[in-house]
């Protein structure tokens, strides 16, 4: 799949270099920068904050280790979550196509004071591993609700 031109001239959505040497340590499992991705939110409350539903476009990565899961957009860390982390089991994974990865979740379990279903799109042709790599350890199939 070709890069986004922010990517490709920029290096937005890639994987910050000071990163790199502790995700190494860790064993990386899949990996991918430089992808288009998708943020939605749908019927999100939170301090200060209302969205019936909101889509912002990236350029992001997406890391996959032994002992966590890692997501950037453009340089920002949206998604940390330790594979052990008993909230790990709440995040759900869909292949939306062949190369979309989507990575959504009941922002409460995540926020306090938060609600509603945050989404993350990846467009990959890694999807299909990061997938299987997901479920095997634990995150669930399909697309989150609203609690």
């Amino acid at each position: 799949m070709r890069k986004p031109l922010l990517y490709r001239l920029f290096r937005f959505g890639a994987l910050p270099r000071t990163l790199g040497p502790a995700l190494q340590r860790e064993g990386i499992l899949v990996s991918d920068e430089g992808m288009p991705g998708l943020f939605i939110a749908r019927d999100v409350k939170g301090p200060g904050k209302r969205y019936i539903l909101r889509r912002e476009g990236f350029t992001g990565s997406l890391v996959l280790t032994r002992t966590r899961l890692t997501g950037f957009s453009y340089w920002k860390r949206q998604i940390n979550i330790a594979v052990d982390d008993p909230k790990f089991r709440d995040l759900h994974v869909d292949l939306t196509r062949d190369d979309a990865l989507s990575l959504s979740f009941e922002s409460s379990v995540f926020r306090e004071g938060w609600q509603g279903v945050m989404e993350f799109r990846f467009r990959t042709d890694k999807a299909g591993r990061f997938f299987e790599a997901l479920t095997a350890l634990g995150a669930k199939q399909g697309m989150a609700t609203s609690a």
